[in-house]
């Protein structure tokens, strides 16, 4: 996979100026530090000017520099190892508290995803999660949380769901779906580092005439283009621990959504299961008084 900025620049390198080679030869083998600086101190870095900065990424064509960095950080998130991203943590937190810096950005990703969701590929999703025969939802790795937390919900509703996630193979993935077919729908979870084996599926599930749903961080992930309806939430953060704050949100928005539509099926459900965790009292009851 190449991400869409090293395409940009290797297709106008041929006309750069002297600083505008200084600066894509830094991005080129430097990105991981480049990402999260400001234009500011990517000039600095390099003796050129902040102007500079910004003129060379519309001239790459993106609208203003925060563009050109959305794109580097993605580029660092598909290829820094998880020992790059806790020595560029240490760099990025030292004499930070730990606590408000975390958790502003955690804020910022949820802004983000609010700015970037696309409402008609959201209702897509929905249609097609309540319209499918039966749902697969995979998610590898970190990933297999998300699909276990959408799976759990949409089971309750939909009484048609199968989770592939946490540390399965690829045999026992394969295993898992080769009844998928027309009609079925996988819903596909990838974020930094991408799972081979989550991409595998859905092309397995293309293959087989199944729609597919893929939830992941930016147009440059390698299943991005398999998606009937394709949602995005960003996850970047340079550490050796993911941020799903906005995929977490996505997903809540789904559940309430497909809830709103099978508002009754829902109620029925609940109205059962109450019964079953009062006469088995599967909770702790409190009383405030």
């Amino acid at each position: 996979m190449r991400n869409d900025l090293l395409e940009r620049i290797s297709a106008q390198e041929a006309g750069f100026s002297k600083s505008q080679r200084r600066l894509a030869d830094y991005i080129v083998t430097n990105y991981d530090k480049a990402a999260f600086m400001t234009a500011y101190v990517l000039g600095k870095t390099l003796d050129v000017s902040e102007s500079t900065v910004v003129r060379f990424a519309t001239e790459l064509g993106y609208e203003g520099y925060p563009q050109m960095q959305r794109a580097l950080r993605e580029l660092a998130n598909a290829r820094l190892t998880t020992l790059q991203r806790i020595e560029l943590t240490g760099e990025r937190l030292k004499d930070r508290n730990i606590l408000r810096a975390v958790m502003e950005s955690d804020a910022e990703k949820i802004r983000k995803a609010i700015d970037d969701i696309d409402e008609d590929t959201f209702n897509c999703a929905v249609r097609r999660i309540i319209e499918a025969k039966h749902i697969y939802i995979i998610g590898i790795r970190s990933s297999s949380f998300l699909a276990e937390f959408l799976g759990f919900y949409l089971d309750l509703m939909l009484d048609k769901v199968t989770v592939i996630g946490g540390a399965a193979i690829e045999g026992d993935i394969f295993e898992r779906l080769f009844r998928v077919g027309e009609g079925d729908l996988i819903i596909g979870f990838s974020f930094p580092r991408y799972s081979r084996r989550t991409l595998r599926a859905l092309r397995f599930a293309l293959e087989r005439n199944a729609d597919v749903i893929s939830i992941t961080d930016s147009r440059s992930s390698p299943i991005s283009e398999l998606g009937d309806c394709t949602l995005y939430a960003p996850s970047e953060m340079a550490s050796f621990v993911d941020s799903f704050v906005a995929p977490l949100s996505l997903i809540n928005a789904l559940i309430i959504s497909v809830g709103m539509e099978k508002k009754d099926e829902l109620s029925d459900a609940f109205e059962v299961l109450e019964e079953i965790w009062k006469e088995y009292g599967t909770y702790e009851q409190y009383d405030n008084t």
